[in-house]
């Protein structure tokens, strides 16, 4: 799996030959940024699904800082945030407004009316979008962090057990050919 992404991945002396990335320095320069390995990787996937939650084109911009600042991988992260798609959106900011809700004690015993989903527009997507998450409120403002940092933990620790599984597995494959 690791050959099969290496390659895709930029090398390090390629990165530092780029001239529009020498204004960041050695920021893009540690090599945890760009080698594939289990912490980094998981690392990244984690960063990746923590930001994919944010809203618009700031996904990728705040998976990469928070990559270059956990030196995590950064292109795993990049990618990872792609998980929020137009499709997949609207049901991730649903359960986050559940979750938020269960949390925030928004229910209480009464039964919370949960506003209706806009009518959508190509000319207007966005800002109806926008008003129906203001609409959403508090248990949107709670739930958003809640189920990033669950989705992050989760996403963390399954490419380090996977990661283990695999490695586990090519020594049991490998110790069975050795001894035939």
């Amino acid at each position: 799996m690791r050959n099969f992404f290496h390659k895709f991945l930029p090398s390090l002396e390629t990165v530092k030959s780029q001239r529009w990335l020498k204004p960041f320095g050695n920021w893009l320069h540690h090599p945890n940024l760009w080698h594939l390995h289990r912490r980094s990787v998981a690392g990244g996937v984690a960063i990746g699904l923590f930001c994919g939650l944010i809203p618009g084109p700031l996904q990728m911009i705040g998976a990469a800082l928070l990559a270059v600042s956990f030196r995590a991988n950064l292109p795993v992260a990049l990618v990872t945030t792609l998980y929020t798609n137009p499709f997949t959106i609207v049901p991730l900011y649903m359960v986050a407004y559940k979750l938020g809700a269960w949390v925030s004690g928004a229910h209480s015993g009464v039964a919370v009316m949960q506003p209706p989903f806009p009518e959508l527009h190509w000319n207007s997507l966005m800002y109806e979008m926008w008003d129906w998450l203001v609409m959403l409120g508090k248990p949107v403002l709670i739930g958003l962090p809640l189920l990033g940092v669950s989705l992050a933990i989760i996403g963390y620790f399954a490419v380090r057990v996977a990661w283990r599984a695999t490695v586990v597995l090519r020594w049991r494959a490998r110790k069975r050919r050795r001894t035939v």
